[in-house]
């Protein structure tokens, strides 16, 4: 499988403000990702999964049943690194296959009612770390820092899609 080419990127240079946002982001997703990090909100869920269930986990229950080959390209994997966590998953209860009402032949991931709890454990537990550690911020700036997230993730989104369609019609 050819890798794609590269997107071109624009000949201005990047913004102070763009710069400073990338830093954060860079920092943020350093500090969510680091291993001792995930043991500890796993332990205070009190949930056994690796960093990459937790991450199939919290796709699915965002979506509707998906194919794995769906949950790969979301997550940004091989499809072969979804089957091997799928079936982790399902022989410990938190995932199920369904059929997949377009296509009989295929099969859906989908949560059981135990890999619901586990990721509303996650979830909550990794919520009530973010308010504790963002409990100085006024509601109004916790409002507005969430409305700013959404939107710059949308705007990835479209911009990643974007991407592909490109790449794809080429």
């Amino acid at each position: 499988m050819a890798t794609p080419p590269l997107p071109e990127l624009p000949d201005t240079p990047a913004s102070e403000e763009v710069i400073e946002i990338e830093r954060a982001l860079t920092r943020i997703t350093y500090l969510s990702t680091r291993a001792r990090q995930h043991e500890r909100l796993m332990a205070l869920a009190g949930v056994p999964l690796d960093r990459a269930a937790v991450a199939l986990l919290r796709q699915v229950a965002d979506s509707e049943p998906l194919r794995p080959g769906e949950l790969a390209t979301r997550l940004g994997v091989e499809a072969s690194h979804v089957t091997r966590t799928v079936q982790q998953l399902q022989k410990s209860g938190y995932v199920t296959r369904v059929p997949d009402p377009d296509d009989r032949r295929a099969q859906r991931i989908q949560l059981t009612e135990t890999g619901q709890q586990a990721i509303d454990r996650v979830r909550d537990a990794g919520a009530r770390g973010m308010q504790l550690a963002l409990s100085d911020w006024s509601a109004e700036e916790l409002r507005q820092l969430a409305t700013l997230f959404h939107r710059m993730v949308d705007d990835f989104l479209t911009y990643a899609i974007d991407e592909e369609t490109e790449h794809t019609t080429v």
